[in-house]
């Protein structure tokens, strides 16, 4: 997975995390989140606050 699969990155994180409230994460705790899971295999300097907010949004629709 990398940065742009911000869908498949959601169903990730929903599924690492199904109790957590997607939009009380903080940016630093989310970036680290999605660099930890299974299959990740990005650079963290290609994460921006745009790729992330696109990751916390896709996240809460999922939920």
């Amino acid at each position: 997975m990398k940065w742009t699969d911000i869908n498949d990155i959601a169903i990730e994180l929903y599924e690492a995390h199904p109790d957590v409230d997607p939009i009380g994460v903080r940016f630093t705790d989310l970036r680290q989140w999605v660099m930890d899971l299974p299959g990740f295999d990005d650079e963290p300097e290609h994460c921006g606050e745009k790729i992330l907010e696109a990751i916390q949004m896709a996240w809460l629709d999922e939920r």
